[in-house]
């Protein structure tokens, strides 16, 4: 069996384990398969294996090997959990199912412009900076609130999730506990949280997806 492969079937039976010891319901949270910096031939037996649910950084780079994907296998979902450039909003929009990281007025405004002119419309999470770091994107947890009422109202776009990457030095507890409470605040269903390191944590905190890539396909 192909590694990536055998890797997949181990994280997809944390989670399963984790929902269970969480008393949430089987299938309550939806793996995204982390593939960025792998080209399609390491994709490929990932998808032929039954994973269909991916995340990428970077619009420039989802482009050179999806669109190809996506003629053999129809039914991939593509989230992009990268930042996202106002400059990129067009291809994003047509290009990705889900858009994880609007974090800005500016995004939400070049967003609801290519949606519309698009015909086109992505799921959208808000990504929030649980940690406060200066080198990270999202907004502020004390502003996430009032920008996902004015994505709603002044853009008119549809926001989802909410979505966040704590601090790699610090314990996610509580950083999944803040995101789940501004969810709650902000009346939005669905927390994308949770990575190679702590996505079994994430789902005892209410995660409904996990972002795995290096436990899936390995080092880059």
């Amino acid at each position: 069996m192909n590694e990536a492969v055998s890797r997949l079937e181990t994280v997809k039976a944390s989670i399963a384990a984790a929902e269970q010891e969480a008393g949430r319901t089987a299938g309550a949270v939806t793996l995204v398969a982390v593939s960025k910096t792998f080209g399609a031939d390491d994709i490929r037996p990932v998808i032929e294996a039954g994973q269909r649910v991916f995340g990428e950084n970077r619009v420039q780079e989802a482009q050179s090997k999806w669109p190809a994907l996506r003629e053999d296998f129809p039914d991939l979902e593509l989230h992009l959990i990268g930042p996202l450039q106002s400059n990129k909003a067009k291809e994003a929009v047509a290009l990705f199912d889900v858009i994880e990281t609007v974090d800005r007025e500016k995004i939400a405004a070049e967003l609801a412009k290519e949606i519309e002119k698009q015909g086109k419309a992505p799921r959208l999470y808000v990504q929030v900076n649980t940690g406060l770091e200066e080198q990270k994107a999202g907004i502020d947890p004390r502003e996430a609130v009032a920008f996902v009422a004015r994505c709603r109202e002044v853009h008119g776009l549809v926001i989802e999730g909410l979505m966040a990457i704590p601090p790699f030095d610090e314990n996610p507890g509580p950083h999944f506990a803040l995101l789940e409470n501004v969810a709650r605040e902000a009346g939005v269903e669905k927390l994308s949280m949770g990575m190679s390191g702590d996505y079994e944590k994430a789902v005892h905190f209410g995660a409904t997806s996990v972002r795995v890539g290096s436990a899936i396909f390995g080092t880059r």
